[in-house]
């Protein structure tokens, strides 16, 4: 296997992916090199639907090599560190690999201990994910009898921002259809001071929330999950409001509020993987250093980055990256 290529992606999500068949399009003949490590490629957005029961597992999940471009070399290996300076990425166990370009788009990672008492708690009894297990999700929406339905969201930035209201509206619908809707309370509590930054979606998302029943709770910024007691707790910032009040058990530990749930939904805290963060590659929040617009490393002028990894005012989503992509093969 060769250890130098023109173009070395970081990454075989939709970014990684992307970036590769359209630079192929332009020049078939260019050198490119992918490392990723995963022999399996989920197409997460539809767990949301898999969370609600309306889609299988198992048609999300495709083998890599079926996405994976024609005409690149794919390094199933981890990246593990940066040497810019010298154009070389190392790679768990296959060496030194060197370059032209380097596309960095390896996408974000959960953090589970940002959020004391997550670790304990994630994907066990009432508490899920569709992030990480959309089949518990499911599971616990069955069993739901009715009480407080608490769907939440950490204070990081995370992929599919719109993902935790998904599954809630979802759910609703299937409380109905299952006979509890009338015994249950449900609650959305975000860090936000708005159910939406887009004002014309916003408008729609409330009459939905009208529509629904819903509690919102804004300026909520979660801290800590007790999953044996079914409290989640929260210190309440300055923005904090509610709209559409109910009345559900809340409890007061010093500044921490704790809201008591019958099921919980939460968005795991995410961030950029390790081996980025302790990287050369990073501004001072620990994303990819890009310009936002053209997408080219701030310091390192043959490097590229794009996809939730990159430090962009652009919410992390397929959608994005969409736009992205073809930004970073002109460029490149």
């Amino acid at each position: 296997m060769s250890t130098h290529h023109q173009v070395l992606i970081i990454g075989g999500g939709t970014a990684g992916i992307m970036v590769a068949t359209q630079m192929l399009k332009k020049d078939k003949d260019i050198n490119i090199g992918l490392i990723e490590p995963a022999e399996t490629h989920y197409y997460q957005p539809a767990w949301t639907l898999v969370g609600a029961g309306t889609f299988n597992y198992n048609k999300t999940a495709r083998p890599m090599s079926s996405v994976m471009p024609k005409g690149i070399t794919w390094i199933k290996d981890y990246a593990s560190s940066f040497n810019p300076d010298n154009n070389t990425v190392t790679t768990k166990n296959s060496g030194d690999i060197t370059y032209d370009y380097l596309v960095v788009a390896p996408g974000l990672v959960y953090d589970f201990s940002l959020v004391e008492g997550l670790t304990e708690a994630i994907n066990k009894g009432v508490v899920c994910s569709n992030y990480t297990d959309p089949k518990h999700t499911w599971k616990v929406l069955q069993n739901f009898k009715g009480g407080t339905a608490l769907f939440t969201q950490p204070t990081t930035p995370i992929k599919c921002g719109g993902a935790p209201q998904k599954i809630m509206y979802l759910a609703e619908d299937y409380f109905r259809k299952s006979g509890v809707k009338n015994k249950t309370n449900i609650v959305f509590a975000t860090n936000g001071g708005v159910i939406f930054g887009v004002k014309p979606i916003a408008k729609t998302l409330m009459e939905i929330v009208d529509r629904k029943d819903i509690n919102l709770r804004f300026g909520h910024l979660l801290k800590k999950v007790d999953g044996e007691k079914q409290i989640a707790w929260y210190a309440l910032a300055d923005n904090h409001s509610e709209y559409n009040h109910k009345d559900i058990e809340v409890s007061k530990d010093g500044d921490l509020i704790g809201i008591h749930f019958d099921m919980l939904h939460l968005a795991p805290p995410q961030t950029a993987p390790k081996f980025i963060q302790n990287s050369p590659l990073v501004n001072q929040e620990k994303w990819l250093d890009v310009d936002i617009h053209t997408l080219q490393h701030n310091t390192y002028a043959n490097v590229f980055g794009l996809g939730d990894v990159a430090a962009l005012p652009t919410a992390k989503t397929g959608a994005a990256v969409r736009k992205q992509a073809p930004i970073v093969v002109e460029n490149i």
